[in-house]
């Protein structure tokens, strides 16, 4: 089923897929004076709800292929910690631990520049 979903959500992504939909929406609407508002009604409906989906879909492909890459740039460095990786499988509140204790770290190095000191300390 997941299969069908993303070719679904890839083909309505792309521009034949949205002519489609638009000529869905053109047609049901054109449905009207005959009297058929609910089927019109239904149709655009089901639409909306189609393209709603296609976003969410679309967004988690490249959310997490953003993901993919950020953790392979971490787990690549030598000098990182590999604790972020997977982050984002974590409760809300552990992200907000974790992306706190990051900034006052990222901060604090920040003030070790400024004082004209380099980050790892080395002049």
């Amino acid at each position: 089923m997941d299969q069908l979903l993303f070719r679904m959500a890839d083909f309505l992504s792309r521009p034949p897929g949205f002519y489609f939909l638009i000529a869905a929406m053109v047609i049901s609407t054109a449905l009207v004076p005959f009297g058929l508002t609910n089927v019109v009604t239904y149709a655009l409906s089901v639409a909306a709800i189609v393209i709603t989906s296609v976003v969410l879909i679309q967004g988690y492909r490249d959310t997490a292929a953003i993901h993919a890459k950020l953790d392979e740039i971490i787990v690549s460095m030598r000098e990182t910690r590999n604790e972020v990786v997977g982050l984002e499988h974590e409760q809300p509140e552990h992200i907000a631990a974790a992306v706190e204790r990051l900034e006052e770290e990222a901060n604090g190095r920040g003030r070790l520049v400024k004082n004209g000191k380099s980050m790892h300390g080395v002049d």
